[in-house]
Order: C-alpha cells, then sequence, then structure tokens
C-alpha cells in the first residue's frame, strides 16, 4: 500500500489504512517527542494522542503537505498544550512574605465521591455497552480487568500501539455518549 493510497483509504474509516499509517509513521513522531521530553512514558503518551487527533481530523489533512510533517506538526502542538496545562494546574504559586509555597491538592476520594461512584458505575457500564464490541472489549480489559497494555495486546494478538490508539478512541467515543446524556 501507498502513503497516498493509505490516507485516502483513512479518509473513508479503512481501518487497515490507519493501521498501515499508525505502523509506518509511529518511530518516526515517538523519536521526534522522546528527544523532547526525555521520557518514554511521556513520549509514548503524546505520540498515542497525536495518531488519535490525526485520524479523528484526517479529512483535514492537504495532499499538498507531507504526512509525516502533518504529523510532526500536531505532536508539537499536543506537546505544547500539555506544558501549558502543567504550568496552570499543577501547582499554583502563591508568595507571601518574599517566601514561595506550592499548594498541592488533596486528591484522596472523600466519602461522598465514593458514594457518587459507586452509583455512576452502573450507568457507565450502560454506557459502555453503547460502543462497538471492539472499542467495549478494550475497555473492558484496560480498566475493570486492570490489563497492561502488553497484556491487553496478547489477549487480542494485536500490536501494543493499536490498543493504545483503540483505546484512546474508544474513551473518546464514551465520553460523547456520556456528553449526549446531559
Amino acid at each position: 500500500m501507498e502513503i497516498k493510497e493509505a490516507i485516502q483509504l483513512a479518509k473513508q474509516n479503512n481501518q487497515k489504512a490507519f493501521n498501515f499509517l499508525l505502523d509506518l509513521y509511529w518511530d518516526d513522531v515517538y523519536g521526534f517527542q522522546l528527544k523532547r521530553v526525555s521520557n518514554e512514558n511521556d513520549a509514548e503518551d503524546i505520540t498515542i494522542r497525536t495518531f488519535s487527533r490525526a485520524f479523528d481530523k484526517i479529512n483535514t489533512f492537504n495532499d499538498a503537505y507531507q504526512f509525516k510533517t502533518w504529523l510532526i506538526t500536531i505532536s508539537k502542538n499536543i506537546h505544547i498544550d500539555l506544558l501549558r496545562k502543567s504550568k496552570n494546574s499543577i501547582s499554583q504559586r502563591t508568595t507571601d512574605n518574599n517566601e514561595s509555597v506550592y499548594k498541592v491538592l488533596d486528591e484522596t476520594p472523600s466519602a461522598e465521591d465514593k458514594l457518587i461512584t459507586e452509583q455512576n458505575l452502573a450507568k457507565l457500564l450502560r454506557d459502555i455497552k453503547k460502543l462497538k464490541p471492539h472499542y467495549q472489549e478494550v475497555i473492558m480489559l484496560r480498566y475493570f480487568q486492570e490489563l497492561s497494555y502488553k497484556e491487553i495486546s496478547k489477549e487480542l494478538n494485536a500490536p501494543i500501539n493499536n490498543i493504545k490508539v483503540k483505546l484512546l478512541r474508544a474513551k473518546k467515543l464514551l465520553a460523547g455518549i456520556i456528553q449526549k446524556k446531559q
């Protein structure tokens, strides 16, 4: 399969074309991010988000440009967005008598949080059932059976990168289902 052909097929939602493009460009995007963030997990996370966003927006790709350049640009923008978010949300810096203090949020769930979680679990399971079976499967394996990406990859006999992208898509679709209800 040629790149231009794969892009055209991907625009028609062809899963094999998505897999072809993912396999072809994964190392380029991952390598680019690894140089920027110097952390394998962060580079992998940004790479997964890059492909997810690229596949969601594939119809906006302009054939006048190189696909790899388009992916790298998306990747760079995701990294910049993450840096901005981390500066704004991880800590708030305050000054009092010329002393620097960092406020750290307590994220321990309260009794009320636990009750709400239990009540919403049934609703969540009903929403998950609205997804296509292959998306249901990765959600259940990852979050309910708590399998690692590697274990899911073995279970489904699919490359880890495909599992990660499929899981990210499943989460986006599930979020869309939940938002429609609100």
